[in-house]
């Protein structure tokens, strides 16, 4: 079995040790709403979960292009968008 890996902005092929490697990515994590809201809620409740640290900002919904500029440029990582 091979893999193709990116390594400095190009594809190689990499052989994996046996046949029953995985590899699985996911963008910027991954979460199960009904599994892993209440959790995180309770992490944030509790002082165990940083949100306000993680946070890069807020912004007005008419400012949404502007927030995804930003996490293109890298700029913003975490971005929260206020309604009204």
């Amino acid at each position: 079995m091979h893999l193709l890996v990116r390594n400095d902005h190009s594809l190689k092929e990499l052989s994996t040790l046996d046949d029953l490697s995985a590899t699985e990515g996911s963008y910027i994590g991954t979460c199960v709403p009904s599994r892993d809201l209440l959790r995180y809620m309770s992490l944030y409740e509790q002082g165990r979960l940083p949100v306000d640290r993680l946070l890069s900002g807020k912004l007005e919904l008419d400012d949404i292009n502007a927030g995804f500029d930003t996490l293109v440029d890298g700029i913003a990582v975490r971005q929260v968008i206020t309604l009204g």
